[in-house]
């Protein structure tokens, strides 16, 4: 039996969760990461990417149209749960100590996302880890006219959903033997998408210096 660590583990890697758990484990992984706050440490870039390179070797038995429709619908039904969850707990959020699950300080991040990038954080939010989790819930907390959220909302599942999943597809289709090196892909995507946070880290603490 496995311990709950390695369940965790399984959660957190692209390939257990199409290889083991399939189509329906994925969407609930996407859907779960797009706005329940305890999701934000779920692979949602590579496992896009991952899902589309699987499909195009046939290792994962699944119409790549499909697959993009579902994943879409995943992503804008996911974002619609952290508004309302934004919407109904407000500035609580700002107030709720530190858990495994919750993250204060990754709800500030979004609200500095969002006031720097005003509506469009909602579309760019996708593409960065943590942000694309909280995005939609201080969009929630803040109130966001439900018009202009939900069109942010589809164009940015759309973006997030095609970008990646045809990317993967499209490579494995190109390069079959590229699924021998999926270690490697993962690994690069970590450091690509971890990029941005450690800068605005970064830039964070520069600023606090700088005032006091």
């Amino acid at each position: 039996m496995e311990s709950f660590w390695e369940h965790l583990q399984n959660l957190t890697d692209a390939q257990s969760i199409i290889s083991r758990g399939g189509f329906f484990l994925l969407l609930i992984v996407v859907f779960a990461e797009t706005g329940l706050f305890f999701g934000f440490f779920l692979p949602g870039d590579y496992l896009l990417f991952m899902a589309g390179l699987l499909c195009a070797s046939g290792m994962f038995d699944i119409q790549i149209t499909t697959l993009i429709i579902s994943l879409i619908i995943a992503g804008i039904l996911g974002n619609y749960a952290g508004y309302w969850f934004g919407y109904r707990t407000g500035p609580i959020l700002f107030n709720k100590n530190d858990s495994l699950l919750f993250k204060k300080r990754y709800v500030v991040m979004a609200e500095q996302f969002y006031v720097k990038y005003g509506g469009m954080a909602l579309i760019l939010g996708r593409f960065f880890p943590i942000i694309r989790t909280f995005a939609p819930i201080f969009a929630g907390v803040v109130k966001i006219d439900i018009k202009k959220f939900t069109l942010y909302n589809i164009i940015g599942s759309v973006a997030w959903v095609v970008t990646l999943c045809l990317t993967g597809y499209f490579l494995g289709r190109k390069y079959p033997d590229i699924t021998h090196y999926l270690d490697y892909i993962i690994i690069g995507f970590f450091v690509v998408t971890s990029i941005p946070l450690i800068i605005a880290f970064f830039r964070k603490k520069s600023t606090q210096s700088k005032v006091s």
